[in-house]
């Protein structure tokens, strides 16, 4: 797929997620009578990332897979070394190896604060449970497989402002000083890469009414989605050549 075919894409999936979360925050209040508060319909309905989700199960069938060995919504348990299973977004099993597993997370507002440290706190727990069960064998024949993870972050007045630090005892890393929380969430994302907690990430961001129109923008060219399918369809690649 060529590049501008893939924004062309990728401008589609933000613009699904919008309008997906704007349907389902519209039926929640048609059934409760009253909308969720704050940010809550965003979570409740669930399937706003399925855009992006859809399209990485077209590239990567596209480089060789087999429709079937794209997993979504069922069958997507692992097993984990601290719990028993968990439940990913998308998972690639091919003959039995598990080839490759993917994280889709959205934060939007007007809570950036709370959120963002959850979601921090998640995604390494999620990548320490599964790195730690494939060393103890959890995926059985299978090679290293490739983890990754996309964020769509909503472009808005208290994700883009820098944000104060505590430091009651000791200094906090300069690069977290005066930093926003997208620019938080870009240095979490390119250090889990570089400690090779996830193969690949991705951080797009998009604002709220733009979006609806399928507006993003991405901050860090380490994080792009390009680089983020690249590195996923070149696994796939090498591995229908060598199995085919």
């Amino acid at each position: 797929m060529s590049r501008s075919k893939l924004e062309k894409e990728v401008a589609r999936a933000v613009r699904q997620f919008w309008l997906t979360r704007e349907r389902q925050a519209r039926a929640q209040g048609r059934k409760t009578g009253a909308r969720d508060r704050g940010a809550r319909a965003a979570v409740t309905g669930g399937a706003q990332l399925d855009g992006f989700a859809d399209l990485i199960r077209k590239l990567v069938i596209e480089a060789g897979l087999s429709e079937a060995s794209v997993h979504r919504r069922t069958r997507v348990e692992l097993p984990g070394y601290y719990r028993p299973e968990k439940k990913w977004d998308l998972v690639i099993v091919v003959k039995g190896r598990l080839l490759a597993t993917l994280e889709f997370k959205a934060h939007v507002g007007p809570s950036f604060g709370n959120n963002y440290n959850n979601r921090t706190e998640e995604a390494l727990g999620n990548a320490t449970d599964y790195w730690a069960a494939f060393r103890e064998g959890a995926f059985r024949g299978s090679p290293r497989p490739w983890l990754g993870y996309l964020m769509l972050l909503e472009e808005a007045a208290g994700s883009t402002r820098p944000v104060s630090v505590a430091e009651p005892h000791f200094p906090v890393f300069e690069e977290f000083r005066g930093a926003s929380y997208a620019k938080r969430y870009e240095i979490l994302l390119t250090k889990m890469v570089r400690e090779r907690l996830y193969d690949a990430a991705c951080l797009i961001l998009s604002p709220r009414r733009d979006g609806l129109d399928g507006r993003f923008s991405e901050p860090c060219l380490e994080l792009s989605f390009t680089n983020f399918a690249e590195s996923l369809v070149a696994r796939a690649v090498a591995h229908a050549r060598i199995h085919r």
